[in-house]
């Protein structure tokens, strides 16, 4: 009998199609986040098919260190939040 697989496990199939996979995971978890720590994993993130997957996981699992999606954890937060208050999150 074959197993289907799981909803989580079909979900996170992204990752074996992420750009990343492959690469020094330090270029996407640096020690201080600034544009110029995170720009080398962010141009990486760019040209990735599975960017949105990414950030969407991220966004949804409270990602709280490192480079996902193109966004950096203060990112999330922040749109994680707008996401919780109900406001879009280009706002205030």
């Amino acid at each position: 009998m074959t197993r289907t697989p799981s909803i989580e496990k079909h979900r996170s199939g992204w990752r074996l199609r992420a750009l990343c996979v492959g690469e020094d995971p330090e270029l996407f978890f640096p020690l201080v986040e600034t544009d110029t720590a995170t720009a080398r994993a962010r141009a990486v993130c760019r040209r990735c098919p599975v960017l949105l997957a990414c950030r969407d996981w991220a966004v949804r699992h409270g990602e709280a260190d490192g480079v996902w999606g193109d966004t950096t954890a203060s990112e999330r937060r922040a749109i994680r939040g707008a996401l919780l208050s109900g406001r879009p999150s280009g706002t205030a």
